[in-house]
């Protein structure tokens, strides 16, 4: 009996998908073009936040509540990843500047909407979490593209590149 508990408890509680695999080979083909990359996420998480518009206009239920619950952590983990992401380009020096702009506007956004969506439970330590996720990664995105402006300002001659490579 106490298996079947386990069994059912471990099948509720595993990882979801965040991403389609249709999505996932995007990514993966996208991997050698860092501001395609920052694109694509930027796009998914956009398609997040519309699903979350969608369920937040449906009356109140319990199930309303886990499904905003569950676009939620994935929202998290999309905005996670890609923060992940930002640290490894900038850090190679990839220049990100044209793709940071319009992440940059879209990362207020999405704090404008996850802050104005009413906390309900079901979904209140999600929101919470999805919140400062959102907020690191608007920190993030507007001190990369401060470092990125004035980096490429002193080295015009890297200007566009996918990474800084070493000179002989």
């Amino acid at each position: 009996m106490c298996l079947l508990c386990f069994a059912a408890g471990w099948a509720q509680t595993r990882d979801r998908d965040t991403l389609t695999p249709k999505q996932v080979e995007e990514i993966r083909e996208a991997g050698i073009d860092p501001a395609g990359r920052i694109r694509l996420y930027t796009k998914y998480v956009n398609e997040h936040m519309e699903s979350l518009k969608a369920l937040a206009g449906r009356p109140a239920s319990p199930a309303r509540a886990q499904k905003i619950d569950g676009e939620l952590q994935d929202l998290t983990a999309l905005m996670d990843e890609l923060g992940s992401n930002l640290d490894q380009y900038s850090e190679r020096k990839a220049d990100l500047r044209k793709s940071l702009k319009p992440l940059n506007e879209a990362t207020q956004k999405w704090l404008e909407f996850l802050s104005g969506l009413p906390s309900e439970r079901g979904y209140e330590l999600s929101r919470k979490e999805a919140m400062e996720s959102g907020k690191d990664l608007a920190d993030q995105v507007a001190q990369v593209l401060q470092d990125q402006t004035a980096y490429f300002k002193l080295h015009k001659d890297e200007r566009g590149q996918d990474r800084a490579e070493p000179k002989d």
